[in-house]
């Protein structure tokens, strides 16, 4: 089943609806809100999205907005504050990772400028390639971390299906894996 289709099946109160019908597949252009969506993916290894949706807020408290300079300075105290933190996944490899990646990005922004050029610079490619790709510049990323990034950012399609209404506004704000389909027409 579909996300879509799964949606139409949810209570209205759903943390998925605002997250379908505003975020998922729609392109980012901001380097912490790309680095965000990284971290909830990563956290959401194991977990509902469910999960990950109802402590979104906290995410963003506790990594002070996705910050990516703060994040990657981030010391031993803040690594032992995050644990301590219920708001957030108390994983100590997903909390590391977090900071290893903010300071991987920040290297990715001194040679490229931002993290969504390294992104479009890599554009297109097949997800496998992909998921070679980020498992060599980031820490935690598997198959399926990756996948969800990229669908949930706009670079792979199939965030929604034809018939979603959401699917006509993610078309509207030009995902990249749309421009790269008339790119390749």
């Amino acid at each position: 089943m579909s996300y879509c289709a799964a949606i139409l099946k949810m209570d209205k109160d759903s943390v998925h609806i605002p997250y379908h019908d505003n975020e998922y597949g729609f392109p980012i252009d901001d380097d912490n809100h790309l680095f965000a969506r990284l971290v909830l993916e990563i956290n959401q290894a194991g977990l509902s999205w469910t999960t990950i949706l109802n402590k979104k807020e906290n995410f963003f408290k506790a990594f002070n907005n996705f910050d990516i300079t703060k994040v990657a300075g981030y010391t031993q105290k803040q690594v032992d504050r995050l644990l301590q933190d219920a708001g957030i996944i108390r994983n100590r490899l997903k909390i590391e990772a977090t900071i290893e990646n903010a300071k991987r990005i920040k290297a990715i922004q001194k040679e490229f400028g931002s993290f969504k050029k390294w992104l479009d610079h890599h554009h297109p490619k097949p997800k496998e390639e992909w998921v070679k790709l980020f498992k060599q510049h980031f820490k935690f990323t598997g198959g399926e971390i990756v996948s969800e990034f990229l669908l949930s950012t706009g670079y792979l399609p199939g965030a929604h299906i034809e018939s979603c209404p959401i699917y006509k506004k993610v078309i509207k704000a030009k995902p990249a894996w749309l421009n790269a389909k008339k790119k390749s027409a």
